[in-house]
């Protein structure tokens, strides 16, 4: 009956394809371990709990080289994270303006992003961060240039190289020195989790996203209001209020300030220093990128019926404000899918920065701590899980989105 009663044989054959699978894993993790056995190797992953020995040039949370393994690899996923946000931002911001400026009816604009969108795309990735971080080391000045000696005032000479933004960023060989965020009257700091969190930080993100709760329901109400009376109600000025002046508030409570960056001896002293290494894996990536999201963008916006522009043409709509009122929302739809792909392809593929030696997850714990503990397997493992669960939760997070602004039928 399992085998020749159509009512049972799909289950019998799901039922026997899995207990094969699952024999042949059990047979591939036992061999895996009497394999690493034979060779006087454990499988665990104790080493995470081992001090480090080495540094790590940027960090978004404390390290030293004392640190243990596991917080050298939680230093190096957060860039990796830094780098996959930064990056999908700048990446579809360029992308939607490249795919609209590309079906621009002017001859010039759309040739042009036309040719923005084949270079780009049709060179490796890698190459694009190779020439970027070149371009960024080569052709920026050193620190020395930065330097007013007696001599030159006394000649009138203007140094090599002057800083920025009224003195107060520097981009030099070795990065970009940026003012940093201070605080007066900080916050004692967190322990969650063993370990230390800003509470200032923290602190900040509560308001912000407090304002921005409230603000949602302002708009809501004026959004109902105008669905009953038909005239919606001024609250530009309630969400700027709403929005601005709490977070004001705190950051003058703690007494906010910036800490310029200065030239000392050798190199700048003061504020944060952005490694090019960083600027060079994220600019890459994200141009890269949009040479994808505009054809994405592009196909999206063609695949709307042109009637929807001839009417609100009809209706008085200008061209920029059909586009951002009636041709993109609609174009969501087809643009979502095929954007989550390149998400999670340039999420991915900041596992090249260690070409330009970037300390992401892969220069971290794929790369230092591998070599040091040996622990290849072990490795690789958690950092084919780590990278599978971004992945994951980036599809889920876009898939909710496109769920959102899909078409509901009754």
């Amino acid at each position: 009956m399992l085998i020749y009663d159509t009512r049972y044989r799909a289950i019998t054959i799901q039922v026997i394809v899995l207990t094969l699978f699952l024999l042949f894993l059990s047979w591939l993790v036992n061999n895996t371990i009497e394999n690493l056995a034979a060779k006087d190797r454990s499988f665990d992953f104790g080493f995470l709990w081992q001090r480090a020995g080495y540094d790590i040039n940027q960090t978004l949370i404390s390290y030293t080289n004392d640190s243990t393994h596991f917080r050298a690899a939680l230093v190096g996923l957060l860039n990796t994270l830094l780098a996959a946000t930064v990056g999908c931002i700048v990446a579809t911001i360029l992308g939607v303006l490249v795919g609209v400026l590309r079906l621009s009816k002017n001859w010039l604009v759309g040739r042009m992003m036309t040719v923005y969108v084949e270079v780009l795309r049709n060179v490796p990735v890698l190459l694009w961060i190779l020439l970027t971080m070149t371009i960024l080391s080569e052709t920026t000045p050193a620190p020395s240039d930065f330097r007013v000696t007696e001599a030159m005032i006394a000649a009138g000479e203007a140094p090599k190289a002057t800083m920025m933004l009224w003195d107060t960023v520097a981009i030099t060989n070795r990065g970009m020195n940026v003012p940093a965020p201070l605080v007066e009257h900080g916050l004692p700091r967190l322990e969650l989790l063993g370990m230390s969190v800003n509470s200032n930080v923290l602190a900040f993100l509560v308001v912000l996203g407090g304002s921005l709760w409230v603000n949602s329901r302002i708009r809501g109400h004026a959004r109902r209001v105008q669905e009953a009376t038909g005239v919606r109600p001024v609250t530009w000025w309630k969400s700027l209020a709403v929005i601005v002046l709490p977070t004001v508030a705190l950051l003058m409570a703690l007494g906010f300030h910036l800490d310029i960056p200065t030239l000392t001896r050798f190199n700048f002293k003061g504020g944060t220093e952005i490694l090019h290494s960083f600027t060079a894996l994220t600019l890459a990536l994200a141009l890269y990128t949009s040479a994808f999201i505009a054809e994405i963008v592009r196909a999206g916006i063609m695949a709307i019926s042109r009637g929807q522009s001839e009417a609100a043409f009809a209706l008085g709509l200008r061209p920029g404000r059909t586009m951002s009122l009636v041709i993109l929302p609609q174009a969501l739809r087809v643009i979502i899918p095929p954007l989550i792909s390149q998400y999670l392809n340039l999420t991915k593929n900041t596992s090249l920065a260690i070409a330009v030696s970037y300390m992401d997850l892969r220069g971290t714990l794929g790369g230092i701590t591998l070599n040091q503990t040996g622990k290849e397997l072990e490795c690789m493992l958690l950092m084919m899980a780590i990278y599978l669960t971004l992945s994951l939760i980036i599809s889920s997070v876009m898939n909710a989105f496109n769920r959102a602004v899909a078409l509901k039928e009754r």
